[in-house]
């Protein structure tokens, strides 16, 4: 499922494999995204709602809480800026992994909230707004990812975008030509195929996401960062070779 490796590491990448790793990213995201909301009642992908929530609290006085939403946003701002220095530094170094250098970041990320995380439930007034800084950084990470791969052709995270774009392409299929000397209105449909799996394989992942944090709790997501490990090992592995050779 993951071959080319090359592919991800943007040696010989194809949009085959874009979409084969997109599609990893989206589940990786539903699942943390909707595991996460059942860990801090929060979505942590959706920026669109939590800065509409900054924007409610202030009017409402509750400056506490839009100091905290606002936190979530520079969060997963934070998290697409390392992802393009991580990015940009590893291409500097020609290493092979360069793309998976956030990844493992997540990854890392990912295991600190799995194995950390039951311990929001004795100390949640402390550990629940960190919490929710995580898991958008987390968000930032991966999107930004896979946004710079497929020069934003493909984001794991903006849902919206993908049903928006989707509903474009549904339009234009059912379209009924009826002027044979006007120019036909044709969908993409490798754009529906691509947008289709990636809503999909998000909303499989937000299943996975929500059934394994309700049947064991925050150690759901050790499987996540091992999957992300997975996507990067030889690539990583390749790269430590090499710069540990004489």
């Amino acid at each position: 499922m993951f071959a080319p490796i090359r592919g991800f590491t943007g040696l010989q990448r194809t949009p085959q494999t874009d979409l084969k790793l997109g599609s990893v990213l989206a589940f990786v995201a539903g699942a943390a995204n909707a595991g996460g909301f059942l860990a801090v009642g929060q979505y942590t992908s959706h920026m669109t709602g939590i800065l509409s929530s900054v924007t409610d609290h202030l009017v409402l006085g509750h400056f506490t809480l839009a100091m905290a939403a606002a936190g979530s946003v520079l969060a997963f701002l934070l998290g697409a800026m390392t992802t393009a220095w991580l990015v940009n530094w590893g291409m500097r170094q020609e290493l092979r992994s360069a793309y998976g250098l956030p990844l493992i970041l997540e990854a890392a990320a990912l295991l600190v909230f799995g194995l950390f995380g039951a311990a929001i439930g004795f100390m949640t007034p402390v550990f629940l707004p960190l919490t929710v800084v995580l898991l958008c950084f987390i968000m930032g990470l991966q999107n930004a990812v896979i946004t710079k791969i497929s020069r934003a052709t493909i984001r794991t995270t903006h849902v919206t975008g993908l049903v928006t774009d989707l509903g474009i392409e549904l339009g234009k299929l059912l379209y009924v030509n009826r002027h044979p000397g006007a120019e036909p209105v044709l969908a993409d449909r490798q754009r529906l195929r691509v947008h289709g799996q990636l809503i999909a394989c998000f909303f499989v992942g937000g299943l996975a996401g929500a059934l394994g944090f309700k049947h064991v709790g925050f150690v759901s997501t050790v499987p996540l960062a091992a999957l992300l490990l997975l996507l990067v090992l030889r690539p990583a592995l390749d790269d430590w070779q090499r710069l540990r050779a004489p």
